[in-house]
């Protein structure tokens, strides 16, 4: 029987990309959607966001939600992966592309136009 884990601490895991103590929580049963209330955050936008792909993947496994939104982060996971600029997994994350890429800073889109700085 599943002892529920320690959710903070796969929390942790997976913004580590330590894969098997986020394993080990995952299997035993530790929801990969929850959203504790210290945090408002899902442990999949942050894995993303500190660019732990392996660790989103196996959240992915275990059934965590591509399209949960993290309060803390004012983002999605596919959203969290275009920011993040891992472009293949925002569009798996996200096929029918309901959240666009994010544009360029005005900036960025000057230089690149006119050129210089």
């Amino acid at each position: 029987m599943p002892d529920g884990g320690n959710w903070k601490e796969m929390f942790g895991a997976a913004e580590d990309g330590d894969l098997e103590l986020l394993r080990y929580h995952l299997e035993r049963g530790v929801d990969p959607n929850f959203a504790h209330p210290e945090y408002l955050a899902t442990a999949l936008v942050a894995a993303i966001l500190k660019g732990q792909l392996a660790a989103a993947e196996l959240l992915l496994a275990f059934g965590a939600r591509p399209d949960l939104h993290s309060e803390a982060d004012g983002l999605n996971p596919a959203q969290a992966a275009w920011q993040g600029g891992h472009e293949a997994l925002a569009l798996r994350l996200d096929p029918a592309r309901r959240w666009a890429r994010p544009a360029p800073a005005p900036r960025a889109r000057w230089r690149r136009l006119f050129g210089g700085g």
